[in-house]
């Protein structure tokens, strides 16, 4: 553990509260980087996480971190009687033998049990997202109203900061009526992948190294909109007869893309793993194709950034930071249109364009720093701490 005694004793040593209900994906790859980047500062962290959808391997990482405590809370996603329970338990967390100077909870779930309390005196709560639900363009007109008017209370009357993890974010947390001097943006920041893999992710597959690879990594749910992956390389298959689709993630939608991809008659094209983490699939990418849905700031984005690899997404939240349109990557419309999608992929497989689009990502490899995401997130709690 790299820890700057006096820069610790300086600047003082903070205890600090982290809880995430999803524990795996990108929320979960920024909470362990959080909780990580922090404890080797020298500050107190301890970890509050839910172990009823936790990825095995987000589980080792984060009891390999060393943190002073790692709490497991059954946090359920969608709302219920078991909440109570929840919420009992972290307060008990919350409440133990010494105060914590921040708690900060992660996505929806965590987010909502952690800001809950009585009015009085407290630890200042802070609040990220990962992608408000009403950034769905799917939502329905109730739904968005529901869902937005409870983050928006949560907001003003809880929540003593709001982090954004981009300016798309930030712009939809004011449509929702949120006020700014509650929010900022941090980017979500990455260590530079380890290009070394590349060679023993496609081998592990059969696929030769001159193959042209197009890669997924990421939850296979309805946000991440895996099959529409799958529709689009079935209609590129045939145009691009040397391409092949590495799918990289696990979750409640395994199931229907399994079928799905023996459904599309491309099954010694097409892998699916959960053997390889983010960071380690990327470098095997020629191209990162991200078909979601909506998105706050996508953390497969910023690995495949600072890889220096083409990214071919549709239009969420996030995109316009990862990607230099029509530069270092292409931007299709998120309107469920997988032939746009495909048309897209096509294009970066284009020889020329492909090293165009590479030449492009390698400029921008360097935007996209960890510590300064640990700067700036350690400023506010200061911040927060002091004036508390």
């Amino acid at each position: 553990m790299n820890i700057d005694p006096l820069h610790a004793e300086a600047e003082g040593r903070l205890r600090i509260l982290q809880v995430l209900e999803p524990s795996g994906g990108g929320s979960g790859r920024h909470f362990l980087d959080l909780c990580r980047g922090l404890h080797e500062r020298g500050h107190h962290v301890e970890a509050a996480y839910s172990p009823l959808r936790a990825e095995d391997a987000f589980v080792r990482e984060l009891k390999s971190l060393g943190l002073p405590a790692v709490h497991a809370v059954a946090m359920k996603r969608s709302p219920g009687l078991s909440d109570i329970a929840a919420h009992r338990a972290l307060k008990r967390i919350i409440n133990g033998s010494a105060p914590f100077d921040i708690v900060h909870g992660h996505s929806s779930k965590a987010g909502a049990l952690t800001r809950l309390r009585l009015p009085g005196l407290h630890a200042p709560r802070i609040y990220t997202p990962h992608a408000f639900r009403t950034m769905d363009p799917t939502l329905g007109r109730i739904g968005r109203l529901i869902f937005g008017s409870i983050e928006t209370i949560l907001a003003k009357l809880f929540t003593d900061h709001l982090i954004c993890v981009s300016d798309d974010e930030h712009a939809h947390a004011l449509s929702l009526g949120m006020p700014e001097r509650k929010l900022s943006v941090i980017i979500n920041g990455v260590a530079p992948p380890p290009l070394d893999m590349a060679n023993t992710v496609r081998a592990s597959f059969g696929i030769s190294s001159d193959a042209f690879v197009f890669g997924f990594v990421g939850r296979l749910s309805y946000q991440k909109a895996p099959e529409r992956l799958i529709e689009a390389f079935r209609n590129a298959a045939s145009r691009l007869p040397n391409a092949e689709l590495i799918m990289v993630g696990s979750g409640e939608l395994e199931q229907d893309v399994r079928a799905a991809i023996a459904n599309s008659g491309l099954q010694k094209r097409i892998r699916l793993t959960s053997a390889f983490t983010g960071p380690q699939a990327v470098p095997a990418f020629d191209v990162l194709v991200m078909p979601s849905r909506y998105e706050a700031m996508s953390y497969v984005m910023l690995e495949a950034a600072a890889s220096g690899k083409p990214i071919v997404s549709t239009d969420v939240g996030g995109a316009s930071t990862a990607i230099d349109k029509d530069r270092s990557g292409l931007i299709v419309p998120n309107d469920g249109d997988t032939a746009k999608l495909a048309n897209a992929m096509v294009e970066s497989a284009d020889p020329q364009r492909y090293r165009q689009l590479t030449q492009a990502a390698l400029g921008r490899m360097a935007n996209f720093s960890m510590g300064q995401m640990i700067d700036k997130t350690e400023a506010v709690y200061r911040r927060l701490a002091a004036s508390r």
